[in-house]
């Protein structure tokens, strides 16, 4: 009987507190805290997840010792149309080491230097002048095109026709010169290559290099002198190997594919996409690149020609992504015609890309926060037109988007600095309450309602303020303009990690600095949780880029300076 009794009432308080709910209140002086923890853990997830599809490794396909069958969708109409396959993509060969290869004609102009296979016609090699690999390397310039056998990425194109004249990406072309460059004063550069087809059919490949541009015009010159009509069909695509990109720390950037339609927009087009499934889209004035970070290639079909955006999954584990003309070029018997195509190889400079083709500049892709982060990169451009310095222009940007949201941060900070005076209070509730959960919450509400507090008024300022600052983290992270862009001193890249680890360490204090002047949570594991936060994000933070850790440091102290003006003043009144 006195076991009973004694039990009894821990039942009680057991079964109560099943029954019960949990009340918002009982946690309402660290909901902020919970709030922002939710906030920065989701920030967490989002890399972790892109970390993930960045290191997925498709499964191998089998190698073929022979050359495979030509696939139905490669650079040719339909095979309903009577019109044949293109050629393979690629030459395949069982474990070949390297793209097969001619002689190679070099062009330089004041933006690129390139190298044309005579084998295809092929942009094989591509250098950007004014990108350099590093800032320890400014004389090397950065190679977005390449062949070596741990990466292939190249620009192919061709035409498919009916006959044997078909100047595909496989047959040899020939060069009056191995070697041009733009000349001084010169606005363009033309690049000639040609073929004669075993029908008779002349082909001249043109590519045509500007003053200032990264677009290459391609041109297809054809010469029909003999006595049968030419009808043909262009195709430009672009050639890309796996790559094996990151480590634990990596940021959350994009390798891959992705294609563009008046009707159903942007879309990426991941490696493990194109493993799964090819794909075969039909469109008018739509386009097809491959992305990586600050960089992208992309093939733009002429203006209103009836495409279909493609791609393919090759053995060796390379992908293709490309373009092709549905209407043929027709060309009479003893007459001559043309097509064109465009091929941009740059850098994702927003001002460019929207002048190239309607939304090319969406592949400076801030996800789902485009519509927040493309005015905040205005003006942070307009910003850094002032002061000539992307690390003071971020700093600015900061400080205006604080004193935008001042009113909401001061709400916010009002309701904390109210809830850190009832501390004391609080614990002596939870002291004279201990485990009865169901009287604690109703004496913490009495609390609150008799002191006129709204436990959750912190949240929402903060709610609303969440996707700007996650929207600004995408302008840092996603904008070529800040890849090797110097701020001060030991900071001569704001695209990369601070190499003494001072920003990242500054940042970490002024979060702990931060977390003290808020409210601390009563539940000694939150305390102890909440103490880690700030040497978690400190370690994380020493491999962020420095700009991105300047933003969240410069914000972090305003909120600080803030914070500690508006506790003096609710903490100054009775």
């Amino acid at each position: 009987m006195l076991a009973t009794r004694t039990l009894s009432p821990v039942a009680s308080r057991r079964a109560r507190s099943r029954s019960q709910p949990t009340s918002v209140l009982e946690t309402g002086m660290d909901n902020y805290r919970l709030l922002l923890f939710g906030a920065l853990a989701f920030i967490v997830m989002m890399i972790y997840q892109a970390w993930e599809q960045e290191n997925y490794e498709p499964p191998r396909v089998a190698n073929s010792a022979s050359t495979p069958s030509a696939p139905t969708t490669a650079g040719s109409p339909p095979s309903a149309a009577g019109i044949p396959s293109a050629p393979p993509a690629t030459p395949v060969v069982a474990e070949q080491p390297t793209i097969e290869s001619g002689e190679r004609i070099s062009v330089t102009t004041d933006l690129v230097r390139a190298e044309i296979d005579t084998l295809g016609g092929d942009i094989k090699k591509l250098w950007l002048l004014q990108h350099p690999v590093s800032v320890d390397k400014p004389n090397e310039p950065l190679l977005l095109f390449q062949e070596s056998a741990a990466d292939v990425f190249i620009a192919q194109s061709g035409m498919v026709s009916h006959g044997p004249d078909s100047p595909t990406h496989k047959v040899r072309y020939s060069a009056a010169s191995a070697t041009h460059t733009l000349a001084s004063g010169a606005d363009e550069l033309r690049v000639p290559l040609t073929w004669r087809g075993p029908g008779g059919v002349l082909f001249t490949k043109v590519f045509t290099f500007r003053r200032g541009s990264y677009v290459v015009d391609v041109e297809f010159q054809i010469a029909n002198p003999t006595a049968t009509p030419w009808s043909g069909f262009f195709y430009g695509q672009l050639q890309r190997s796996f790559v094996e990109t990151g480590g634990l720390f990596s940021l959350p950037t994009y390798t891959g594919a992705a294609i563009y339609t008046p009707a159903e927009k942007y879309s990426k087009l991941s490696f493990e996409d194109m493993e799964k499934k090819p794909l075969a889209r039909e469109t008018t004035d739509g386009w097809a690149a491959m992305l990586q970070h600050y960089f992208v290639g992309a093939w733009i079909p002429q203006a209103g020609a009836r495409t279909e955006l493609y791609s393919q999954a090759l053995p060796n584990r390379r992908f293709v992504i490309g373009a092709k003309n549905l209407v043929a070029t027709e060309v009479a018997a003893a007459g001559t015609g043309v097509i064109k195509a465009r091929l941009f190889a740059g850098p994702k400079e927003h001002k460019r890309l929207e002048q190239v083709a309607p939304g090319l500049e969406l592949v400076v892709d801030y996800g789902l926060l485009t519509v927040i982060s493309a005015p905040l990169f205005w003006l942070l451009s307009a910003i850094h037109g002032l002061v000539g310095n992307w690390g003071w222009a971020i700093i600015l940007l900061t400080v205006l988007i604080k004193l935008a949201f001042y009113p909401l941060s001061a709400t916010s900070y009002k309701s904390m600095a109210k809830m850190k005076k009832l501390q004391p209070k609080l614990q002596s509730l939870k002291e004279r309450f201990g485990d009865d959960r169901q009287k604690m919450n109703q004496a913490m509400m009495e609390l609150y309602k008799t002191e006129k507090i709204n436990p959750l008024g912190g949240c929402l300022p903060i709610v609303v303020q969440i996707p700007v600052f996650l929207a600004l983290y995408w302008v840092l992270l996603e904008s070529v303009e800040m890849r090797q862009a110097p701020w001060i001193g030991w900071i001569k890249d704001l695209s990369a990690q601070d190499p003494y680890y001072i920003l990242p360490i500054i940042m970490g204090v002024s979060m702990f600095v931060q977390q003290k002047l808020n409210p601390q949570p009563v539940d000694p594991v939150q305390q102890k949780v909440f103490m880690i936060m700030p040497f978690m994000f400190t370690a994380m933070f020493l491999f962020f880029p420095a700009g991105l850790v300047l933003y969240w440091t410069v914000n972090n102290v305003l909120s600080i300076a803030q914070q500690w003006r508006i506790m003096r003043i609710v903490e100054g009144k009775k």
